[in-house]
């Protein structure tokens, strides 16, 4: 199964793993499955531990290449064709961070691991949790 995780999951699978469900817990540690996660990953950790929204980020940020890698996960890289999507979604929802992994969970038929409701309102969207 290919799962791209949602940023809070990166985060919480390398640094608060009882954050995880049960079974988002248990999909990351299976080897069989391939994890993913997407360039708008590190660029929102360091942008939000630039501006002082999340300060404890400093050790993931300088380190991110070096701690997916332990984790396992690989980086999907995006394309025009993502990024066309991401902006044309019908989603109220204006995160660009959002939009971006809404847009590669559809287009590369990845299962969103994510906790946010937010994707919950839009079709097409795979959420495993």
């Amino acid at each position: 199964m290919r799962l791209l995780l949602d940023t809070h999951v990166v985060w919480w699978a390398l640094y608060d793993s009882a954050r995880l469900s049960a079974t988002a817990r248990d999909a990351i540690s299976d080897t069989s499955n391939d994890l993913v996660f997407s360039p708008v990953t590190p660029w929102e950790l360091a942008m939000k531990h630039r501006i002082g929204r999340f300060p404890e980020a400093a050790t993931l940020v300088a380190t991110f290449a070096e701690s997916v890698a332990k984790l396992g996960v690989t980086e999907l890289p995006i394309a025009s064709r993502h990024g066309l999507l991401a902006g044309r979604l019908e989603w109220e929802h204006r995160d660009p961070f959002d939009r971006m992994l809404a847009a590669q969970s559809i287009l590369e038929g990845a299962r969103l691991v994510t906790a946010d409701r937010a994707f919950s309102t839009l079709p097409g969207v795979d959420i495993f949790w």
